[in-house]
């Protein structure tokens, strides 16, 4: 049988875990090639060009598969052959969506999502899966929050994160961090140091990388329960005990606007509406009167997002240069975040980085129009760094405002005073995470003390729920 061709559209995340779980090793499809968005990337090899490693791609692929920029997708489609489009990336809009549809309807390919029920991973210990409607609601606040609460009820617990691998993807299948030295081991870049940093320094547990089945695996060995901390609005890549979204008022109505922001909401069995000390009462109303119109049944848990410094009396009322987390600004599209917050409260005089930009940061402030007077953490590889570095050194400043959850000072060295900020999630009203935890808890004690099998299986340990969704 004539098997059907495909490209996988993604952004070094989904795409591969798509593969992974329905693909691979699918004899039906023939996985031609991956494309990357634009501000991916991998590098080059000696063809040229990046590929999905043979490690990772499975038996029917000896040569591993080319990873192309999504700018040539019409070219693929074309000179491929290809039968389907296959997309699966996070945080798109659903304009932004069909105008892929289009390009690849128009010419001659199926545009295909794959449902999360062929994705997910049946996991062999309780599973609490956190999301959200939009890159930077603050999921992860909400996760290190749960996984606090855990392991303060005597559970071992691990997170598991979906970041966007940028090195050696052979070398990237299943990495553990536990130290800052692990970060360093791995060459993580910025936007993967805000994934975990905030983990380790809560003296946690947080696996990420390229396959995860082979994760989950490796995570179950030290666990009870996973936590699993979804990337930017992506759905979760495990089957959920428990499934907890986060929405963002600041943002009022992208939770019908988003994809797969809108999937989670109506998958969710319980929605936390952040921020709500940030935000219009008309805009928390709107949110709500969404998420009961597509998900009646979730429960609605309202927070505030706590802002904290460590001595915010070294930058009051000074001139300072804020730098924030880098996707909730880009992929998220966000005008400002927890550091510009901090700095309006005290009275920071704030000013415009836009003057001092180095190299790409120019085009990142291009491409992002949304972005003003502050600076999103940048730093893909390392000439990246240097250019931000170069940039806050270059600034008129007596001081920096660091909204990214990162310690900036451990890579780069930015020449001027940094003060960073922190943000805590803070329920509020009748519905609590204690008391979610309470009921999951009783459950999970059970299902974690189970023995996974140690004698081979004639089923994998771990599995997709369905192999071929088509």
């Amino acid at each position: 049988m004539t098997r059907k061709r495909v490209v996988i559209v993604g952004a070094l995340g989904m795409d591969f875990h798509t593969f992974n779980t329905v693909f691979r090793d699918n004899d039906d499809y023939a996985v031609v090639a991956f494309t990357m968005a634009s501000e991916q990337n991998l590098g080059t090899t000696d063809s040229g060009t990046p590929k999905y490693p043979p490690e990772l791609a499975g038996r029917l692929y000896p040569e591993g598969i080319p990873i192309y920029q999504e700018a040539e997708l019409e070219r693929i489609v074309k000179e491929k052959g290809i039968d389907e489009v296959v997309f699966a990336y996070s945080d798109v809009s659903y304009n932004e969506v069909m105008r892929k549809a289009s390009r690849s309807l128009s010419n001659g390919a199926n545009f295909v999502f794959v449902s999360p029920r062929f994705t997910m991973i049946r996991a062999n210990r309780p599973v609490i899966a956190i999301d959200a409607v939009r890159t930077g609601c603050g999921k992860s606040q909400t996760s290190r929050k749960v996984t606090r609460m855990l392991k303060e009820n005597g559970m071992k617990v691990v997170a598991i994160r979906e970041p966007m691998p940028y090195g050696n993807l052979a070398d990237q299948k299943c990495m553990r961090f536990e130290t800052h030295e692990d970060l360093e081991k791995h060459n993580c870049t910025i936007e993967e140091r805000e994934e975990y940093e905030p983990y380790i320094e809560e003296g946690l547990v947080v696996y990420a990388g390229v396959d995860y089945g082979a994760i989950l695996e490796e995570a179950e060995k030290e666990a009870d329960v996973i936590v699993w901390d979804g990337g930017n609005n992506e759905v979760p890549f495990y089957v959920p005990d428990v499934h907890i979204v986060v929405a963002d008022p600041l943002r009022a109505g992208h939770e019908l606007l988003y994809h797969p922001g809108e999937v989670n909401a109506r998958m969710a069995d319980y929605i936390i509406i952040n921020k709500e000390n940030s935000a219009k009462k008309e805009d928390i109303e709107k949110v709500e009167k969404n998420i009961r119109s597509i998900n009646p049944s979730a429960r609605i848990i309202h927070a505030d997002s706590k802002i904290t410094m460590e001595d915010p009396g070294k930058v009051k009322g000074k001139k300072v240069l804020i730098v924030e987390d880098g996707p909730t600004l880009t992929h998220g599209e966000m005008a400002f975040g927890a550091g510009f917050v901090a700095a309006k409260s005290l009275g920071c005089r704030i000013i415009d980085p836009r003057p001092f930009l180095t190299g790409s940061l120019k085009e990142v402030f291009r491409k992002f129009p949304n972005l003003g007077k502050v600076l999103p953490a940048m730093g893909y590889n390392r000439k990246q760094l240097e250019e931000l570095e170069q940039t806050i050194k270059k600034s008129d400043c007596d001081a920096v405002i660091a909204g990214t959850p990162i310690d900036l000072s451990r890579v780069i060295k930015p020449g001027k005073p940094v003060e960073r900020v922190k943000y805590e999630l803070e329920e509020k009203g009748e519905i609590t995470l204690k008391e979610v935890l309470e009921d999951f808890l009783e459950k999970a004690k059970g299902k974690a003390k189970h023995e996974i099998p140690q004698e081979p299986d004639p089923k994998p340990a771990h599995d997709s729920i369905f192999r071929k969704p088509f």
